[in-house]
C-alpha cells in the first residue's frame, strides 16, 4: 500500500523538513517488506486563497485513495493503534493511503466528508511543516512496529 502525506503550503528548507524527509525514507526502506510505502511527502500550493481551493487540490490528489484527513477533532491513536489500523486498511485491500493536512485554515467539510477516517494530534495547534514531520514520524513509528522492531511501550 503505497502512502502520502498530502498538505497545502510548502514547508520551507527549516529542520522541519529535513525531519519529515528523513521519517519519510526511513518509513519507505523499513516498510518494503511490509507492502507499505513508499511514503511521499506532497506539497500543494492552491492559486486561489480558502478552503474550497484548497479542497479540490487535496480530493484531486486523494482520488482512488483511502483518505485520512488530519483534522483537530479526529481520532487521536496511541501509537500502536495507529499501526493496527494502518495495518488493517492494508490487510483489506487498500492500494493507496492518503493522510490530508489543510492549509491555516483547516479542511473544507467537502475533504472532512471525503475521508475514510480522521486523525488528531491533539489539541493544540501545530504549524504545518511540523505536522507534517510529526506525522512522517509516527507514519516510521507504525511501519516499525509492524515489523516487529522493539517497541519501548510494551
Amino acid at each position: 500500500m503505497k502512502l502520502a502525506i498530502v498538505a497545502i503550503g510548502k514547508p520551507g528548507r527549516g529542520p522541519e523538513a529535513t525531519l519529515a524527509t528523513d521519517y519519510a525514507a526511513r518509513a519507505t526502506a523499513a516498510g518494503r517488506a511490509l507492502g507499505l510505502g513508499p511514503l511521499d511527502l506532497v506539497d500543494l500550493d492552491p492559486r486561489k486563497p480558502g478552503k474550497a481551493p484548497e479542497a479540490e487540490l487535496i480530493l484531486a490528489a486523494a482520488e482512488g485513495a483511502h483518505l485520512i484527513a488530519c483534522d483537530e477533532r479526529g481520532r487521536t491513536y496511541p501509537s500502536r493503534a495507529f499501526a493496527d489500523h494502518i495495518a488493517t486498511l492494508r490487510d483489506r485491500g487498500e492500494r493507496r493511503l492518503v493522510f490530508a493536512i489543510g492549509g491555516a485554515d483547516g479542511l473544507d467539510a467537502s475533504v472532512l466528508a471525503a475521508a475514510g477516517s480522521t486523525l488528531a494530534f491533539g489539541p493544540q495547534t501545530w504549524p504545518h511543516a511540523l505536522a507534517r514531520a510529526m506525522l512522517a514520524e509516527q507514519l516510521y513509528r507504525a511501519v516499525t512496529i509492524l515489523a516487529g522492531s522493539p517497541y519501548h511501550r510494551d
